[in-house]
């Protein structure tokens, strides 16, 4: 398929939502420039114990933030390892970085990413599949502090992709040790089709990794794997179940993160839908979050007519979002964005922004920039409201919301991008100011 056919694939496929209980309203916040002159950044993650900040760009760079300046060198350069890249739009790249809880010791980092194709023996994958989305070690260079070795490689995990989108791959520790991994349904769309679990799709298929979070000790080898299997997963020592799972039934988490001022490992994740909503899921152990039974916040879904939803169907055990909203593709009355981008619960300095929730939505459309920031509130019933930020600052329509970030004070930041492709270095990065 052609980079402009899976961008019409994309567009039509890739999406976001809120419901009609929603309430909606305005906040009002300021963005600072931090930095520009970088490429698509899709995270920036400061290491515990460190007053850096390591930027994500999506053609495969870290890049290495001090005291508002650039490092002249990349701290990682894996461009080489990486599915050559669609200029005007594309999903895979290199899509995740996590710093080991006890990086300051013993150096270690993890990256996701899009590799080339790992199919070993297997016929139809050669012929059919795109990629490799991989999980690798690395160690920091004895010599340099602001550089990786990149003869450390060791590679963690990889699974074989059908298509070039849905990929997910934030990866995260969260406040148990743990290293927590997204991956998307394969792509396409409707969790059909080359790669797809014909009968109920990958999201719920649990025999596979494709369209859910896993959770694997990366201090540890269980046998045969070079990972370790926490015996606390919801589905170890089960026969005919991936032990990896942690929670299924996602269609693509995009940027997920722990509440910093949570000790119970509160996973928030944005999870794209197809064409009519958008949605916030916050994801618990054994979970099944729904795809692709649902769309949105328990919105029956067929996915041979997917703009069609039914007006019954089981949703027994699963677990509902707690935002959803309108997508422009297919519900563009109210509508907010058509891909939403996950955030991070506030934990600064400004108390009366504290336990909100930051999130937005890429764009509402693809045509133009017009990246979307939101604001989610847990009330004291414990449903949620949205708010859409009103940025003072900046007069005129965003650029396209990639990703955010978090720094070790709760500060969080916004990533953006003036081109829908991983293109040049004039993208820029703002801290949100209330």
């Amino acid at each position: 398929m052609s980079a402009k056919k899976y961008l019409a694939a994309a567009a039509a496929c890739a999406v976001m939502a809120l419901s009609s209980t929603t309430v909606f309203a305005q906040a009002k916040i300021k963005l600072e420039k931090v930095i520009t002159g970088i490429n698509t950044p899709l995270a920036m993650v400061q290491p515990p114990g460190d007053s850096r900040m390591f930027i994500v760009e999506q053609n495969g760079r870290i890049r290495i933030l001090d005291n508002g300046k650039l490092a002249p060198n990349p701290f990682l350069d894996i461009r080489s390892k990486i599915k050559p890249l669609f200029h005007d739009f594309d999903e895979r790249g290199l899509l995740g970085l996590a710093f080991h809880p006890k990086f300051k010791e013993n150096g270690k980092f993890y990256v996701a990413y899009s590799a080339h194709l790992d199919y070993q023996s297997d016929l139809g994958q050669m012929l059919w599949y795109d990629h490799s989305n991989v999980v690798e070690e690395y160690t920091v260079s004895a010599s340099d502090r602001n550089a990786a070795d990149p003869s450390s490689a060791r590679r963690i995990m990889s699974n074989s992709w059908p298509q070039f989108n849905h990929n997910g791959h934030w990866i995260g520790f969260g406040p148990d040790g743990k290293l927590y991994v997204s991956t998307g349904d394969g792509g396409y769309a409707n969790d059909w089709g080359i790669g797809h679990n014909p009968m109920i799709g990958n999201g719920q298929d649990l025999t596979i990794n494709l369209g859910k979070i896993l959770r694997i000790d990366v201090d540890t080898r269980s046998p045969g794997k070079p990972y370790g299997i926490p015996p606390d997963n919801p589905f170890a020592g089960k026969k005919d179940v991936n032990p990896e799972i942690w929670a299924y039934g996602v269609r693509n988490p995009w940027r997920c993160s722990f509440d910093m001022g949570s000790t119970a490992a509160e996973l928030y994740c944005g999870d794209v839908q197809q064409n009519s909503y958008e949605t916030i899921k916050l994801i618990g152990k054994g979970q099944n979050m729904g795809w692709r039974r649902i769309e949105g916040n328990m919105r029956c879904f067929d996915y041979l007519k997917p703009d069609d939803h039914p007006a019954s169907c089981d949703k027994s055990g699963i677990t509902p979002a707690i935002i959803e909203y309108n997508n422009c593709t297919a519900k563009p009355n109210g509508c907010k964005g058509i891909s939403v981008t996950g955030g991070y619960v506030y934990r600064g300095a400004n108390a009366a922004m504290k336990g909100k929730y930051i999130f937005g939505d890429w764009s509402k459309s693809f045509a133009e920039m017009d990246g979307q920031i939101f604001i989610g509130t847990k009330g004291g019933d414990g449903k949620w409201s949205m708010e859409v930020a009103e940025v003072t600052n900046m007069p005129g329509k965003l650029p396209y919301v990639l990703a955010f970030a978090q720094d070790a004070n709760g500060e969080v930041y916004v990533l953006t991008s003036i081109t829908t492709g991983p293109n040049g270095s004039l993208d820029t990065i703002y801290k949100i100011v209330p």
